[in-house]
């Protein structure tokens, strides 16, 4: 059974910082290009932040862009995603994704609220 399980969100003030974690299963995680997606109050979904397989290569959204981080640890199976200086328009569900599976989890609550 595949299973992305995503967590580490919470509430944080404007300028604080958030690691997110996605933990892969049942599938080979490391022969994946993954992609982290977030969807905010009222919104669609948005892409944020991809990265390929081996990790070296990244890319982001302009609005995250030198904010947030992406990276993986194949030999964790697991995800990342480092957010530096949150503001409130970060707020919104945040989700890891197999953009070529369709698979994704079940989101973790980022809220930046002072």
């Amino acid at each position: 059974e595949v299973q992305l399980v995503e967590s580490g969100g919470g509430l944080v003030q404007p300028g604080g910082s958030l690691r997110l974690s996605c933990e892969a299963s049942g599938f080979a995680f490391s022969t994946y290009t993954m992609t982290w997606v977030r969807q905010a109050p009222g919104k669609g979904l948005e892409w944020i932040a991809i990265i390929n397989r081996n990790g070296n290569s990244t890319s982001y959204t302009t609005s995250v862009k030198g904010r947030f981080t992406i990276s993986r640890d194949n030999a964790k199976n697991t995800l990342y995603l480092q957010m530096n200086s949150l503001k409130p328009e970060d707020t919104a569900v945040y989700y890891c994704a197999n953009p070529e599976t369709g698979y994704r989890g079940q989101g973790t609550q980022v809220t930046v609220s002072s």
